[in-house]
């Protein structure tokens, strides 16, 4: 019996050991507010999990991160902010070891075409995929949310709305701010229609998006006039689907 026993013991134990961690992210139409972060520190599963604010979409702009460290202070959390407009010091973490040090990190909203670029050259998006990987939830709002589709509509550059490339973790296209800005949704049915972006996920400001494993698992809204939406083309039209949503717990 002891025997039995000891064997279910190590096949539980190397089955646990072995499996992958859930990939998720959790994205937001428009700014992250309270509500939304404390729906991330449930995704966490941790107490008093370690989350990252990455303000490099408004270049790390000091009020948005004092308003961080606000928000966050009542919270059952660890704030902390990885800013990438910096001066090199032999006392800093590299953004590799911040990063993965975390349980969560948050996206801010600002400009999605120079965050894109700043990573890439410092190599943040490769330690973000890594991130994924990991189980770190990743999550955002505005920018911070477009950052891990394929790609969408930007305001980034002069005059007019435009495409903007992104990460990819989700292999869809997205579309924040669908309502709230004019010019956005006409705009990104358009590319999607004419396949110069992908069908994806749209979202109002006040709801958000739930993937796993790069799928959707669940939609919600802090107010019942806030939806989401998936945008596809069907016979050659535009198909706009709202998606079911719970209310934020």
């Amino acid at each position: 019996m002891k025997k039995i026993i000891l064997s279910l013991i190590t096949l539980f134990l190397a089955i646990t050991m072995n499996a992958q961690p859930t990939r998720t992210i959790f994205i937001t139409g428009g700014d992250f507010s309270t509500p939304f972060i404390k729906y991330v520190i449930g995704l966490t599963h941790k107490p008093n999990p370690r989350i990252c604010f990455i303000p490099t979409a408004s270049a790390d702009n000091p009020n948005n991160i004092i308003h961080w460290y606000e928000t966050c202070a009542d919270l059952p959390m660890r704030p902390y902010v990885l800013r990438t407009f910096i001066n090199s010091r032999p006392d800093q973490s590299t953004f590799e070891e911040t990063i993965m040090s975390m349980d969560a990190i948050i996206v801010g909203g600002g400009s999605t075409l120079n965050m894109m670029a700043i990573w890439k050259a410092q190599g943040i998006d490769t330690v973000l995929r890594k991130a994924y990987e990991k189980g770190i939830v990743m999550a955002g709002g505005s920018a911070g949310s477009l950052c891990w589709f394929t790609g969408g509509i930007t305001d980034s550059r002069p005059k007019q709305l435009t495409l903007v490339d992104c990460l990819g973790f989700i292999p869809t296209s997205h579309c924040p701010h669908y309502h709230s800005e004019p010019g956005r949704k006409p705009l990104y049915q358009e590319e999607v229609l004419i396949g110069h972006l992908r069908a994806g996920y749209a979202c109002d400001d006040r709801a958000g998006i739930l993937f796993q494993d790069e799928k959707l698992t669940k939609s919600v809204a802090a107010d019942p006039d806030s939806h989401t939406y998936f945008v596809s083309v069907a016979d050659g039209k535009i198909k706009e689907e709202q998606l079911p949503i719970e209310p934020l717990p």
